[in-house]
């Protein structure tokens, strides 16, 4: 069972793959288009997955949906603030400029032979793993 399972996860990752590279989200030319204002594109891309997510997360809380282990999925209400998504938005924003890609095209342009995108997937796993170290004492 968990063979079956963990090969349905890994074509659908595929087929992530291949939606993001078709629709040139992983173009670091779309990414620039994007932050210097001249492409609706990436924008498009970006709200409609915004919109899916939405969509998805209220049929989750109205319909009560099970997750395959057959347990009710429960969404925890989020805590409003602004300090901490305006930051977080805004490093995660930089990062994206200056690296030109968010954590899927990282992995999607390691597969098409761009190595050089294996040091910044680095970087990010030890930022997630500081981040996880240090989460308890940082303020949220």
């Amino acid at each position: 069972m968990k063979a079956g399972r963990t090969l349905v996860y890994l074509l659908l990752g595929i087929l992530f793959g291949i939606v993001l590279s078709k629709s040139e989200a992983i173009s670091w030319f779309r990414i620039q288009e994007m932050f210097r204002f001249e492409s609706f594109h990436m924008y498009g891309l970006i709200g409609s997955a915004v919109a899916t997510g939405a969509i998805c997360v209220q049929i989750i809380k109205r319909f009560n949906v099970k997750d395959v282990d057959g347990q009710p999925i429960v969404i925890a209400d989020k805590q409003k603030g602004i300090w901490r998504y305006l930051l977080g938005g805004t490093s995660f924003g930089m990062g994206w400029a200056l690296v030109g890609g968010c954590t899927a095209p990282m992995f999607i342009l390691i597969g098409y032979g761009e190595y050089s995108m294996a040091i910044i997937l680095f970087f990010a796993l030890l930022g997630t793993f500081i981040y996880g170290k240090y989460k308890d004492i940082l303020p949220h």
